[in-house]
């Protein structure tokens, strides 16, 4: 098994290398979606409105991507879609912003960008992209036209929540990362910040989010443009966290105190755990 993947691995350094001379381009679109687990702390809220609004959140967490790639570079966004409001029966509408993030990556340079709005501010995430250590499975199947290779990558991360009584905790979980990546398509790289194969990454699965590649371009007639953003405030990505750790305890404690102090109706929606 080790031996093949060698093989497949040592083909794929040669036809990149004799390809060197020439303009390798490409330009895939991604559909998203996202499992839900939904957990709700009012005891007043019937199955089917839970029911109701989970179909709604599903629905929004259905986005699009376009990931525009040559050898060395890509650019990854979300395609602008037009929705009409989702309103449930029950009077209960849920909206999810996702932002318009755009992240450069060169793989060549081990550095990556992320351009992203929060909180009416715009960042400009600037750091050395993560290095995954892959498992190489010796597993295929196909996504369109293409045989694709199975590799897994084991991590953990925290999260916060809510306890029974109404505090904020941080838990820690494990994560099984799974992606399906082609040697067919002789570049480092793929959706999101996924990269560090011997080929393109066509579908991603960490649990939670699935990526799926639904339509893939190589060297277009129109040539492609790859430009790294430029606007924004210049952070690390743990400056990043820092400062959306601290907008995240924020708003967990506003929702604890008005909770208490019961101003209204209100409802704590937790996505994926």
């Amino acid at each position: 098994m080790k031996t093949i993947i060698k093989i497949i691995i040592v083909a794929l350094t040669l036809v990149v290398a004799n390809g060197n001379a020439q303009d390798f381009q490409g330009v895939a679109t991604y559909k998203s979606h996202r499992k839900v687990d939904l957990k709700m702390n009012n005891e007043n809220m019937t199955d089917a409105i839970q029911k109701q609004i989970q179909e709604q959140i599903r629905k929004q967490f259905q986005q699009e991507y376009t990931l525009t790639f040559n050898k060395n570079e890509s650019i990854y966004k979300r395609n602008e879609k037009l929705e009409a409001p989702s309103l449930a029966q029950s009077g209960i509408q849920i909206r999810i912003s996702e932002g318009s993030d755009v992240m450069y990556k060169n793989v060549k340079e081990n550095r990556y960008t992320n351009k992203t709005e929060t909180y009416g501010k715009l960042f400009l995430i600037k750091d050395t992209l993560t290095n995954r250590t892959w498992e190489l499975v010796n597993e295929t199947k196909n996504i369109g036209d293409y045989t694709c290779f199975k590799a897994v990558f084991k991590d953990n991360y925290t999260t916060q929540t809510f306890t029974d009584k109404g505090e904020t905790e941080e838990i820690t979980k494990d994560r099984t990362t799974t992606v399906w990546y082609t040697p067919q398509i002789p570049v480092n790289n793929g959706p999101s910040d996924f990269y560090g194969l011997p080929g393109l990454i066509l579908e991603a699965n960490d649990g939670d989010l699935t990526l799926v590649c639904s339509k893939i371009v190589i060297n277009p007639k129109e040539s492609v443009k790859i430009e790294e953003p430029t606007k924004g405030k210049a952070v690390t990505q743990a400056k990043f966290d820092e400062i959306m750790d601290k907008k995240s305890k924020e708003m967990m404690e506003q929702f604890r105190t008005r909770r208490g102090s019961g101003d209204g109706e209100r409802v704590m929606i937790r996505v994926g755990g």
